[in-house]
């Protein structure tokens, strides 16, 4: 079954040169982000009337003559930290590119501080450019993950979940980061929210598929050997929290890979520098469904708090209805914390009873026994 990339939006000059060799009818079309100041194109010639062009740069008769005729144009946006027509996912080098090795002076950043000032009350240029970004990030996330005609997705990716305060070296860090590994190794895609705790954990683990696992654990006390300023040591903004992770990815180099998937609504939280594709997003309802909705293969539950189980209770919906049209396992890692703790677990098997999803429910303090589950349980078509 071919799996197919967006054809309607244009974002190169290959791309573009590629689309007049088939046709001179651009309806339907959204080119984006292309200069044509110093291109000699016959406008007239192409049918134009329905095409969109975003933050294209035009002669000043083109674009007049493309107004004219129907088609659709925006300006470029001017003074934002980023940029909204992207035309590929983020890197953490990109994201990252600290001159101090901290976070205060990161992209990174200096992008969540523009948006935290107009969060609640975004002017229209600025929530227009937000929805553009977002809309760009969705197309690069489709195009690498390359769904086919029914819903399913090329790479056999499964998801993270958990606290994002849970400490590197920890009991489930170290477990959730060893899940992580053998299901890379087994050809799986990890995805996680991006941030630190168990979120590195996975994207650490997944970073080390073609590694031993001495190595992992090697990379792991580099990671845990962090300096805080105070006592808590729940602070996961370490004043080495960044050299530590360089540390390891100078020492271990060729890592395998896997994605990302913040928010800048969560943008105080540090992005992890394990991940090699950052689909960032400014609307985290957005980013929300879309981590839930990609991870087709399942969904591993390391012990969180109330961001974990608003997670756990959006993917049951999800499963509940078929939205996507499969049925997902989902894999709660940690008794005590689903049973003893919370009841969550229970309270879930109780709410999938007579569904399809009820046999794709499982329960293990085994990070082996998580792959295992996953190998046995594909998805379930609706």
């Amino acid at each position: 079954m071919s799996l197919k990339k967006f054809t309607n939006l244009i974002r190169t000059q290959q791309e573009w040169n590629e689309i007049l060799s088939h046709t001179q009818n651009l309806k339907g079309k959204v080119i984006q982000n292309l200069d044509f100041i110093h291109e000699d194109i016959d406008w007239q010639n192409l049918k134009i009337k329905g095409a969109t062009f975003l933050g294209c740069e035009f002669k000043k008769g083109d674009a007049v003559h493309l107004i004219s005729n129907g088609a659709i144009v925006y300006p470029k946006f001017s003074k934002l930290p980023y940029n909204p027509h992207r035309s590929s996912l983020y890197t953490w080098q990109e994201l990252m590119d600290s001159k101090t090795d901290t976070i205060h002076d990161t992209s990174d950043l200096k992008i969540y501080n523009h948006f935290v000032r107009s969060k609640y009350n975004p002017p229209m240029d600025e929530a227009m450019a937000q929805r553009i970004h977002d809309y760009a990030i969705d197309v690069a996330l489709r195009n690498i993950i390359a769904y086919d005609e029914i819903g399913m997705t090329e790479k056999k990716i499964v998801g993270f979940m958990g606290g994002h305060a849970t400490q590197r070296g920890s009991e489930y860090y170290v477990k959730v980061a060893f899940s992580a590994k053998r299901l890379t190794e087994k050809g799986y895609f990890i995805s996680t929210g991006g941030g630190p705790g168990i979120m590195e954990a996975a994207n650490l683990g997944a970073y080390f598929g073609n590694y031993s696992d001495d190595e992992l654990k090697d990379a792991i006390q580099i990671l845990s050997d962090l300096q805080f300023d105070g006592d808590d040591l729940r602070d996961y903004f370490a004043i080495n929290y960044f050299t530590q992770a360089k540390k390891v990815l100078e020492k271990y180099p060729e890592g395998t890979e896997s994605l990302a998937i913040p928010t800048w609504f969560y943008g105080h939280e540090p992005s992890n520098l394990f991940a090699s594709h950052i689909a960032k997003y400014f609307s985290n309802s957005i980013r929300e469904d879309t981590l839930l909705a990609i991870c087709l293969y399942g969904i591993v539950y390391a012990p969180g708090s109330a961001g974990t189980t608003q997670e756990i209770f959006q993917e049951a919906a999800q499963n509940h209805y078929g939205t996507f049209g499969y049925y997902s396992p989902m894999i709660f890692l940690g008794k005590k914390r689903y049973i003893e703790d919370t009841a969550l677990y229970s309270v879930l098997h109780q709410l999938a009873i007579g569904m399809p999803y009820k046999d794709l429910l499982y329960l293990t303090d085994d990070s082996e026994l998580v792959v295992d589950f996953i190998e046995k349980h594909p998805p379930i078509k609706v």
